[in-house]
């Protein structure tokens, strides 16, 4: 027992000759005092070891250091400081797209829920059987981006609703427009066994 704790005190040793010596080499002085089960040497280490990574940590134009930015999205009730043209997360436009599986319906609004551009399929010219293809739902799209960049918008976040044919081509037309997707969202509603549906359609 006892040479296994001269041991681990030689091993501490020199450990802390090493950090003293890189540490007096960077420029910040350290007063080591060597012994066993020493706290204050501890404490020195931790708090030199702080500064310089508090003085490493690269300071961007806004005075924060680089350990402030978070890959991650903010909680529920955190403050982002993620901006798209100036504007917070929740003041983008919200493009709606309702797919059924007859029409694909595209309706840009504010965030306040004031209605900018609105735009489908059957208002693009496609009649009948050709209003549910993904071709026309792509060109709903890049006449609903064309109307929204007139009006000044880049950014979006899109919601979508419905299981039609239309629902990824609006999305693609929206982004081949020359509009900025900033998150997807699906809001197609599941019934939890609800409502009982439809007979069966006989063929």
């Amino acid at each position: 027992m006892y040479k296994l704790n001269c041991t681990l005190v030689s091993y501490l040793s020199n450990v802390c000759q090493q950090l003293s010596a890189s540490l007096n080499a960077s420029g910040s002085s350290l007063k080591v005092f060597y012994g066993c089960g020493s706290i204050g040497l501890q404490r020195a280490l931790c708090t030199s070891a702080v500064r310089l990574q508090e003085t490493a940590a690269p300071i961007t134009d806004s005075g924060k250091t680089s350990r402030e930015f978070s890959h991650f999205p903010p909680m529920i009730g955190q403050e982002s400081s993620l901006r798209w043209g100036g504007k917070k997360f929740e003041e983008l436009p919200i493009a709606h797209i309702k797919a059924t599986y007859n029409n694909t319906h595209i309706q840009l609004t504010e965030s306040t829920g004031q209605s900018m551009v609105r735009t489908s399929c059957g208002t693009e010219g496609f009649k009948n059987i050709k209003k549910s293809t993904p071709i026309a739902a792509q060109s709903a799209g890049i006449s609903a981006a064309a109307k929204a960049t007139a009006k000044g918008v880049t950014f979006v976040r899109v919601v979508v609703k419905g299981l039609g044919p239309g629902r990824l081509s609006a999305i693609k037309g929206l982004s081949m427009g020359g509009l900025e997707v900033i998150s997807i969202t699906d809001n197609t509603p599941v019934p939890h066994n609800g409502c009982r549906p439809r007979k069966a359609r006989r063929t």
